[in-house]
């Protein structure tokens, strides 16, 4: 019971639309400009990459502040996912679905939102190292990748795709260095390897419609209008 506050918390503070709230602070509905998505990047598209950076910023803190609480609160922060209960692993990851769930399908938005890197990226950081880790080796894809092709969609995509990759191989090397049953491992490994497996689908889902302008070579490139 006593995580059901976190998780509640996490979705109300998840759906705050800061790219929404940014925007109209300048007079502009970002849901009529560029792309009509909430998130930084179209944020930066209109109104300029410094507020681009700002909801970036806000929109990573909304889903990390949660998680840090939850895992603080509980004691969870700081160990890696071989030594937590698996059902504390599942609740606390629920904290940080909740969150990228706020931002996807805001109760402030009529259940609609933005496609959630951000806020992904936020809440993996927090759960440290178990995703805070693998987020990290999404983040250096990212960058990787927009260096190289300079698409936002593709790196985001290509970077939520590494991530259960990532979290696979960091419970590989955590398991051979703790004295455990296979069977324990399994299932202390299952929750972050099904939620990271999960946003990497999500984020594809979400990009659906970026997926079709690369298909038919419609997608902007950074620095291009």
């Amino acid at each position: 019971m006593s995580w059901i506050p976190f998780i509640v918390a996490a979705y109300v503070l998840g759906s705050i639309p800061f790219g929404v709230l940014i925007a109209r602070s300048k007079g502009v509905d970002i849901t009529s400009h560029g792309s009509g998505n909430i998130g930084a990047t179209n944020v930066g598209r209109v109104l300029g990459r410094r507020f681009g950076l700002v909801c970036f910023a806000l929109d990573m803190a909304k889903g990390a502040a949660p998680v840090l609480a939850a895992g603080a609160w509980h004691g969870d922060l700081g160990s890696p996912a071989t030594q937590i209960e698996s059902v504390d692993m599942w609740l606390w990851l629920a904290v940080a679905a909740a969150a990228l769930i706020g931002h996807m399908a805001s109760i402030f938005l009529r259940f609609r939102g933005g496609k959630g890197v951000a806020t992904a990226f936020g809440a993996l950081l927090a759960v440290w190292p178990t995703l805070g880790i693998p987020a990290l080796v999404a983040l250096g894809v990212w960058i990787l990748i927009m260096a190289t092709v300079r698409i936002v969609s593709i790196a985001s995509m290509i970077a939520a795709v590494s991530l259960p990759i990532s979290v696979a191989l960091l419970m590989q090397l955590d398991s051979n260095g703790q004295d455990l049953q296979s069977g324990i491992v399994a299932a202390r490994s299952t929750p972050p390897l099904a939620i990271a497996g999960l946003i990497a689908v999500l984020v594809l889902v979400r990009h659906r419609s970026n997926i079709a302008r690369l298909l038919k070579g419609r997608e902007q490139r950074v620095g291009r209008s």
